[in-house]
């Protein structure tokens, strides 16, 4: 499952940044960096509720 989570986290990172670069400025660059930054963000959520807990 991280394998997968890391890999989704890392694609959704390289397309917002090439989308930015590609797409010209208007609505369809703001649709795509949402949904883009939507993915990131959950893959980053689902890192983090897997991670294992800490012993101290």
């Amino acid at each position: 499952m991280k394998p997968l989570l890391w890999t989704v986290l890392l694609a959704a990172i390289v397309a917002n940044v090439s989308l930015n670069v590609l797409v010209e400025q208007g609505g369809l660059n703001i649709a795509l960096s949402v949904v883009s930054g939507v993915v990131v963000l959950s893959s980053a959520a689902g890192l983090w509720m897997t991670r294992r807990p800490r012993e101290y």
